[in-house]
């Protein structure tokens, strides 16, 4: 009996379990703080589907933690057609009212249910990527010509993904989705005769675009290529926050003052007096350093280089290359939304509108964070399980 519990403590990862729990809760308080300033009236109802949705993705956790890898194995390409199909009802079924407010059609509302399709399909990308890789360095050997081929298939995997993100307008989203793919292809085993190139390939890009949003005809030049203004505005505010502090900059603005203002140990729970807008959400970090200051700030940041520590030792101690490749997406997926978020609150990157893993209000990113952690869970958990793709 003792042995049998002393195994199964072993296989259960409480390194990932613990700041998960942490961080939820610290979500929960944030909300609560953020919701009783814009929609005091409706808190509880608010807090309560938070609740249910955070119960929700505990469940899954639970659930797909006993999936061994041959499951993910065989399910991964089922799930990649469903996540496409979920994928367009945001362009028929979409909510208006976000529609209205960013330009995105990226909410599904139907019948009184709201849900954001893409959170999901990052999940199913990122598996059909690992076994895109899996298949094909399983199939042929390193050269330029065989990893030119992946290069291609991962590409390929996710040119309809791109389509639909643009369709929806969700160019924040879009960065999540390059951030796994990116992820993927660097411990691929692809060479870096392909792959040094290309890196240096994208920083000219970015610099160029940077360069061309300075210029009046640089920016007409974006306008054609589909560059949205409310794109721009977004690097005008990043490059300058303070230079329309009462227009297109104020989320900007805002966002830094009321970190700033919340010193090393903050102004106290449940006191909020500066005005960010979206704050439960996308500005979910202000609240955290407003109200609890650098330290409040510092423990959150912390306990996710805890985490995502913690998914690197799963990761090096898989026992086959297919679960090395999903965790280092999912990885990917959550280091990435945790970079852009808190880097753009305190102004080091332009706001893209990524919610905060596990923090930020909203049930569709939580579930898939948490559907993240299950698989990542999985692993450690069904890693006596032998693999043969």
């Amino acid at each position: 009996m003792n042995d049998n519990k002393f195994s199964l403590d072993n296989r259960i990862d409480y390194g990932i379990i613990l700041p998960v729990f942490v961080l939820c809760i610290i979500g929960l308080i944030s909300q609560y703080v953020a919701l009783s300033l814009v929609d005091g009236e409706n808190i509880l109802y608010q807090m309560l589907k938070q609740a249910l949705w955070l119960s929700i993705g505990l469940f899954a956790v639970i659930v797909l933690m006993q999936f061994n890898i041959k499951v993910w194995w065989k399910i991964t390409p089922a799930l990649y057609a469903l996540g496409l199909v979920l994928m367009i009802l945001p362009l028929r079924f979409y909510d208006p009212n976000v529609a209205a407010l960013t330009g995105a059609k990226n909410w599904v509302h139907f019948a009184g249910l709201s849900f954001q399709p893409s959170e999901l399909m990052k999940i199913s990308y990122l598996l059909l990527l690992a076994y895109i890789t899996t298949r094909h360095n399983r199939e042929n050997k390193h050269e330029i010509k065989s990893d030119f081929l992946l290069i291609a298939k991962l590409l390929l995997a996710t040119l309809p993904v791109v389509i639909l993100l643009k369709l929806q307008n969700d160019f924040g989203t879009l960065l999540v989705f390059i951030a796994i793919f990116c992820g993927v292809v660097l411990i691929s085993g692809i060479s870096w005769k392909i792959l040094l190139p290309s890196i240096i390939t994208a920083i000219v890009l970015i610099a160029g675009i940077l360069s061309l949003v300075a210029t009046d005809v640089g920016r007409e030049l974006l306008f054609k290529f589909g560059v949205k203004e409310y794109q721009l505005s977004r690097i005008d505010s990043w490059l300058n926050p303070f230079h329309d502090t009462t227009g297109v900059s104020y989320q900007q603005a805002q966002s830094l003052t009321a970190i700033g203002s919340g010193g090393l140990t903050g102004k106290g729970f449940n006191v909020s007096q500066v005005d960010v807008p979206v704050r439960e959400s996308d500005m979910i970090f202000t609240v955290i350093a407003e109200n609890f200051g650098f330290v409040g700030g510092a423990l959150v940041i912390f306990m996710y280089l805890l985490l995502i520590y913690r998914l690197i030792r799963v990761c090096l101690y898989t026992n086959n290359v297919f679960s090395t490749y999903i965790s280092t997406g999912i990885i990917m997926m959550i280091l990435f939304h945790v970079f852009e978020n808190i880097g753009a609150s305190i102004g080091l990157l332009p706001l893209t509108g990524i919610p905060l893993p596990f923090i930020s209000q909203g049930g569709s990113s939580l579930l898939g964070n948490m559907i993240g952690i299950g698989i990542m869970l999985s692993m450690k958990f069904n890693n006596d399980v032998e693999f043969d793709h």
